[in-house]
């Protein structure tokens, strides 16, 4: 298949710069888009990868060309194209984003009016057979000059108020004495808002690497790989902050850590944010995705909630969330969904809600997430590369279904046993085959079923990635 239609997955569009991505596949997306969805008039952002300046010039050009009028708010974070696609009158809105992936590859997530997302069961797929017949029938170039049907614009300021009034810094009741907290933007997109934060919130922020630059010169911003924590995790601990906060390159999840620089598996956030949410939005539904959850589910119905599980995958969540009218959903990848943010995803409204959290009940993050993490203990998402992913799923169905109490196929295979449970599932970004496992308050359990698991993945062929 052709790089640039192989680009279009579950949920979203990405690849490699120019392969996959390039200036003609980007103007006839735009043109697909306007013809579509319909979208007449579209909102645009990119994040601060090297090829987003082309990439959205080309996709304006066939936005424009195919008549649409284009709001182009330049360098930013996704959650700020949701802002707009739900607060504002457009019919669409487009990030151009490789969020944590290489410095070399790129992407699109498109949304609707009111950031609904388009995902592959919601016309993603249908977009890419039209690109197809675009590039298969035209010769599509680039125009040397930039199309007039643009006009650019910011919404920061009033996206900026709307999270300081939902985490409730925005109506000074927070006047405790403040938290340190060590920001670090990784200098990805979140340092543009990052800035404009530290200058009202009542907290002292430690700002790191807030200048978008991007050829990454400190690595590419994904604290979900152990080698680019430490940065974050020493500046925490000679800060002598309270905890401290990453993000990946477009912002939209953020990762925590404690005060003395341990970092926080998203799991645990989930719970944290779920009952403080609770407190204020009694009976609500809870939406978890499937790869761990027992934490999730205890604290959910401890605090009155109702938890609903969902498939693993931004648009999946919100789809879910939309259906089940949830108030929130987490995933342990650190994407955390809010309804009354569009149910999309944020990377800036988590850390503001857990340091007011933290502010309110004088607990510090490191102990309230050592008790959840001592009743449940999880591996962490294990990778593998596979040469088959269905033979080897099978393989391990079939060595510890006979002795499961709970089997389901939701997404990817979810084994339940009486004390511990994994779920092993295909990435829907990445060629990976993914591991998670947890217990019932036994980490040398945890240890042992998960060396076991490992064991029989790699007899079979898996590699570690």
């Amino acid at each position: 298949m052709d790089a640039r239609l192989d680009a279009f997955k579950a949920y979203d569009i990405r690849g490699k710069v120019p392969e996959a991505l390039n200036a003609p596949m980007a103007q006839a997306l735009g043109q697909s888009v306007v013809e579509l969805l319909p979208a007449r008039r579209v909102i645009v952002g990119y994040d601060v990868r090297l090829s987003g300046p082309m990439l959205r010039d080309a996709l304006i050009a066939g936005l424009t060309t195919a008549g649409a009028c284009v709001t182009d708010i330049g360098m930013c974070g996704t959650e700020e194209v949701y802002y707009a696609a739900a607060t504002q009158p457009f019919d669409a809105g487009i990030m151009i984003t490789g969020s944590h992936n290489p410095a070399d590859e790129n992407g699109f997530k498109i949304v609707r009016s009111g950031a609904v997302p388009v995902s592959g069961a919601s016309g993603l797929m249908a977009l890419r057979d039209h690109v197809a017949q675009l590039l298969k029938n035209t010769s599509v170039s680039t125009p040397q000059s930039r199309p007039r049907a643009i006009t650019h614009g910011s919404f920061r300021p009033s996206y900026v108020r709307w999270l300081l009034d939902y985490s409730g810094f925005g109506n000074n009741s927070i006047k405790t004495p403040p938290l340190k907290i060590v920001a670090d933007a990784g200098n990805g997109c979140a340092g543009l808002v990052l800035r404009e934060l530290a200058e009202v919130l009542p907290l002292d922020i430690v700002l790191l690497h807030t200048e978008p630059d991007g050829t990454f010169p400190n690595g590419v911003p994904n604290p979900l790989l152990p080698e680019r924590r430490a940065t974050t995790a020493a500046a925490v601990r000679e800060a002598h902050a309270d905890f401290g906060v990453a993000w990946d390159g477009d912002f939209d999840r953020c990762f925590l850590y404690d005060s003395d620089g341990n970092f926080i598996e998203g799991y645990y956030c989930i719970g944290l944010l779920a009952s403080e949410l609770l407190g204020t939005f009694a009976g609500a539904k809870i939406v978890h995705d499937t790869r761990v959850y027992w934490n999730t589910r205890d604290i959910v119905l401890a605090s009155g909630g109702q938890p609903v599980m969902g498939k693993t995958g931004h648009a999946f969540m919100k789809e879910r969330m939309r259906a089940e009218d949830a108030l929130y959903g987490g995933e342990m990848s650190a994407h955390h969904y809010f309804r009354d943010f569009a149910y999309c995803d944020s990377g800036m409204l988590p850390w503001l809600l857990i340091a007011a959290l933290v502010l309110r009940t004088g607990r510090s993050l490191a102990d309230m997430v050592a008790e959840r993490m001592a009743a449940y203990p999880c591996s962490g998402e294990i990778n593998y590369h596979v040469p088959d992913a269905s033979l080897l799923m099978h393989k391990l169905r079939d060595h510890y279904a006979p002795k499961a109490l709970h089997e389901d196929h939701i997404d990817g295979l979810n084994l339940e046993l009486a004390d511990w449970r994994f779920n092993v599932r295909m990435s829907n970004t990445e060629p990976l085959l993914r591991l998670n496992v947890e217990t019932r308050g036994n980490a040398a359990l945890l240890e042992d079923t998960t060396a076991a698991l490992c064991h029989l993945l790699e007899q079979n062929g898996a590699t570690p990635a």
